[in-house]
């Protein structure tokens, strides 16, 4: 197995995530074309990956409202979490939108701080928002 952390001379060390599951990635494109019942389509691909972050995100896009949002960019990010240690993040270092494959859990992240906005949860916006320009200061990416 090859190492995700690239470390430098020029600041902290930065991780990048394995790719995804081919499979579930398949399975995410196909609940995407499936018009009124993409949110249940989404829901399944969760359920069969249930600890990717990329599948979280997805399902929290598709949120009926803003405490289902919440719940599932939650799971992301902890699901995130769990997937950077695994990959060498020891709680310092970069985690940048421009590696694709850090998307799922930086998007499980700008999720639940959107999420939290909605439900008034303002020190969760402010710990989430500190947290993403840790992991990469050139947060807000402009294609989010």
């Amino acid at each position: 197995m090859s190492s995700s952390i690239n470390l430098s001379h020029n600041g902290p060390p930065e991780v990048v995530l394995p790719s995804a599951d081919p499979e579930m990635l398949a399975a995410l494109g196909a609940a995407a074309a499936a018009g009124a019942d993409e949110r249940d389509a989404v829901a399944a691909v969760v359920a069969k990956f249930p600890r990717s972050s990329v599948a979280w995100a997805a399902l929290g896009a598709l949120g009926r409202d803003p405490i289902e949002r919440y719940a599932a960019y939650r799971v992301g990010y902890h699901r995130g979490l769990d997937l950077l240690r695994q990959n060498g993040w020891r709680g310092t270092g970069y985690v940048r939108w421009r590696n694709e494959t850090n998307r799922g859990v930086l998007r499980s992240i700008e999720g639940l701080r959107r999420s939290a906005a909605e439900i008034g949860e303002f020190d969760e916006v402010e710990r989430c928002e500190i947290f993403l320009h840790q992991l990469d200061p050139t947060w807000p990416p402009a294609d989010l």
